[in-house]
């Protein structure tokens, strides 16, 4: 069968080497894009990471395509309704980087409560000055972890090490794992006033869109610190303007932002603004955030380790493989109302 990689690093082709005993594989360094798709109109599996456009537009350019393999936990990047229609199997990586996101979420946390980001700039300076650096210990804070599965277990394991009392909130709550870890599960608005830190864990879907808007910070503890490693479409971006500039909010840590993938495109945001083909205000509050003194962003970066890497690409080559020979692993599958949900073993590792 014919294979395309797209967003694909030199380094990285070493794993997928044994695939070419069965396949004819191609590696591309670039997104895959609706502009792009029609050059691989023969080809019949590919593997993207989630920068890849795999909407409509873009898979009806393919229209040998059987395996979409992504490279990534989430798939809110695809059109699952589409894949379904049309036969195309999707598999995922349910799990790679938990331990690995987890420890994001506290050098993110480390760099809001000591002032790392601010003393680095002052030091590199000359100026050794510590007036403004005073932050707070994280021991006995009270932490906020929304959404309890495989990373939010590993993000409370971590919390515990730093003597934080932790609370949670889950629609499926595992009481086992709260006993285990010692925490306690609450209602997410008692959760929102009691933590001082807030952090966000699950996937991106029609149930979690905006699940932190404007009423959810209007109960937020006063001068809460937010984190976000989880999707840009969980927080509501002009309502945690807001929460920022009324000190509902006292800082926030943020892996993702809404429209990231825009943004990250110089081209494409220019295309975006003379067609309206995005939200210009969310996209106007997405750059008034990255120039934010107390809102610290990093670039989609927190799977970003040499081992989860080695642990993505080793499952996407298992994915492939186990298809090929009609006994396909870690499928994303529609749910019986039609909302994008994952098999039962890849939720858990979502969320």
């Amino acid at each position: 069968m014919k294979l395309a990689i797209f967003e694909i690093e030199e380094w990285e082709h070493e794993a997928f080497e044994p695939l070419n005993r069965a396949h004819e594989v191609i590696f591309v360094p670039g997104r895959l894009t609706a502009d792009t798709a029609a050059k691989y109109a023969d080809i019949e599996m590919i593997s993207t990471f989630v920068h890849s456009e795999l909407n409509h537009t873009t898979l009806k350019s393919l229209p040998n395509l059987k395996l979409i393999a992504t490279r990534s936990t989430g798939f809110d990047h695809i059109d699952t309704a589409y894949c379904c229609e049309h036969g195309i199997t999707v598999c995922n990586v349910p799990s790679y980087g938990d331990n690995t996101v987890a420890e994001h979420v506290f050098g993110l946390l480390l760099t809001i409560s000591h002032h790392l980001r601010e003393a680095f700039d002052r030091t590199r300076e000359g100026n050794f000055s510590t007036e403004g650096l005073r932050g707070f210990d994280l021991r006995e804070k009270t932490l906020g972890v929304i959404g309890t599965g495989q990373i939010g277990r590993c993000v409370i394991g971590i919390a515990k090490g730093f003597r934080m009392r932790v609370v949670a909130f889950d629609l499926a709550p595992d009481h086992e794992a709260a006993r285990q870890l010692g925490f306690d599960y609450m209602d997410l608005n008692s959760l929102l006033k009691e933590s001082d830190v807030v952090t966000l864990h699950v996937p991106a879907n029609d149930s979690t869109r905006h699940l932190l808007s404007t009423e959810q910070f209007q109960l937020i503890k006063k001068g809460a610190v937010l984190i976000n490693t989880a999707r840009g479409t969980v927080v509501d971006t002009r309502a945690l303007l807001w929460a920022l500039a009324n000190g509902r909010i006292a800082a926030a840590g943020l892996d993702v932002l809404l429209e990231e993938q825009t943004l990250r495109d110089e081209a494409e945001l220019l295309r975006c603004y003379f067609r309206r083909e995005k939200n210009l205000e969310t996209l106007l509050a997405d750059h008034l955030l990255m120039r934010s003194r107390n809102v610290h962003i990093t670039p989609h970066n927190a799977y970003n380790t040499q081992e989860a890497i080695r642990r993505i690409l080793k499952t996407t080559v298992h994915n492939i493989r186990s298809f090929a020979v009609c006994q396909p692993q870690n499928l994303v599958v529609l749910n019986d109302n039609g909302h994008r949900a994952l098999s039962q073993q890849g939720y858990k590792a979502a969320v």
